[in-house]
């Protein structure tokens, strides 16, 4: 269980051809992400690292993804859409999520397109990043065999094999194939695929490349089974001024690849100039979030002066310590006049949140809580990720002398002997939808 909340898909007019595409993040910068030879705006979640890839990216920009004509979301087309109209395609999402400048970060066989596109509206393109790119698809297999690795791909196609390929995965566990099949599926037919491929190999952009302004990376990978690494040396070789990267271990899909920090903090510094600071280990694991906080804390300092006010918070402080630990759970930080802590079991948080407010109450401190279950981050001793921003939107509702928790809390804890009561909906300050709140109620014996 995590906190994700998928984009929300929308429709790009493109002539008469819808584009499904979606925006996430806010970060300062437009990132359009152009996919590779098939893609599914919704199923891409559930490939291997995809969640996390993408709030990677969150974290420095504003996220823009599509489904090209023909595929995924997007309408079907009859006939194979030509380069350019692809092209037009990242044009018209453009317009539609009101960007008017972005680096485009392409894949594959989005890479020619984005090269054309990059190439025609450079005013557009801050930066262009390709990822196991190439200039012309397949054009050092003679076409006799290139079409039998076509027909070979469309008999097993939903299979799962040819994704494999792609991200790289070694074995042929079930759920993986499974999860892989499926987008296949889900993107296109397999007729559709092998007209698109076939097409693709007439195309060459090789004459537009030196020709090229917009500042560019080329990335690719000696171990990269669907395009040899030899193709982003030539690409790089011929566009003036790029950067070229190449890794050793990465699969064609690198971001697939639940080590692809290198990869991502590499594009990070192209586009802003800045190299990401090391995270050192990052843990995710799932955890339950206190958030507390003492009401009118700036009254009550004003009231009883600096010295006896800080007298006091020592005295919150060490005995929301104490209950801390009572409970099993992980003093993460206090907030000045309140605590983040974690739990390994919603049941105590709540319990800790029910004790520590009668402690508190004890000393003459009104206190509020929230509490959140859901997949943080832990980095050192401090953690992140959304449900510590949910938990602390939740804190944010509760009166005093209240415990607010999220329904993913009151859904775990069912039988476990708690009582809440219904607080109604609320919506949560940059978190999306409706989240329904509840008070947990103490229990006097």
């Amino acid at each position: 269980m995590t906190d994700f909340v998928m984009p929300r898909t929308q429709y790009a007019r493109s002539g008469e051809t819808n584009i499904a595409y979606q925006v996430a993040g806010g970060g300062p910068i437009d990132l359009t992400l152009v996919p590779g030879s098939i893609s599914h705006l919704e199923v891409i979640y559930e490939l291997p690292n995809m969640v996390a890839t993408l709030r990677r990216f969150m974290r420095f920009a504003r996220l823009i993804s599509f489904d090209k004509r023909g595929q995924g979301l997007s309408d079907r087309v009859p006939g194979v859409p030509s380069l350019e109209e692809r092209m037009d395609d990242v044009r018209a999402v453009m317009d539609a999520a009101g960007s008017r400048k972005t680096a485009l970060l392409a894949f594959s066989e989005g890479c020619p397109m984005s090269l054309l596109f990059a190439a025609t509206y450079p005013d557009r393109v801050s930066h262009l990043v390709l990822i196991g790119g190439f200039p012309r698809a397949g054009h050092s297999v003679p076409a006799s065999q290139f079409e039998a690795v076509m027909d070979k791909i469309v008999t097993d196609w939903g299979s799962g094999r040819m994704m494999q390929h792609v991200v790289g995965a070694t074995n042929g566990a079930t759920d993986v194939l499974a999860s892989l099949g499926k987008f296949e599926r889900m993107s296109c037919s397999p007729g559709a695929f092998k007209s698109i491929m076939m097409m693709n190999r007439l195309i060459d952009v090789t004459p537009i490349l030196p020709n090229m302004r917009v500042p560019t990376l080329v990335i690719h990978s000696q171990a990269d089974a669907v395009v040899p690494v030899a193709e982003g040396r030539k690409l790089a070789a011929a566009i003036p001024g790029a950067k070229y990267i190449e890794y050793e271990k990465f699969p064609h899909g690198a971001f697939f690849s639940d080590d692809c920090e290198q990869v991502i903090g590499d594009v990070e510094e192209f586009i802003t100039g800045k190299r990401p600071e090391p995270d050192g280990e990052i843990d995710r694991v799932l955890a339950t979030v206190l958030f507390t906080d003492i009401v009118n804390s700036t009254t009550r300092a004003i009231e009883l002066g600096d010295r006896r006010w800080r007298e006091l918070l020592d005295s919150h402080d060490r005995l929301a310590a104490q209950v801390v630990d009572r409970y099993r759970g992980r003093l993460v930080k206090t907030t000045g006049d309140g605590i983040l802590a974690t739990f390994d079991g919603p049941g105590r948080g709540v319990r800790c949140a029910l004790a520590l407010g009668e402690a508190a109450r004890q000393l003459g401190l009104p206190v509020r809580a929230g509490l959140h279950t859901g997949e943080i981050e832990v980095r050192g001793k401090d953690v992140g990720g959304i449900a510590v921003h949910v938990a602390a939107r939740v804190m944010g509702q509760s009166g005093a002398n209240e415990v607010l928790v999220s329904r993913v809390v009151t859904d775990l804890v069912a039988g476990a002997g708690l009582n809440f009561a219904e607080r109604g909906s609320f919506d949560l300050k940059g978190v999306p939808g409706s989240w329904d709140l509840f008070a947990a109620v103490q229990q006097h014996e």
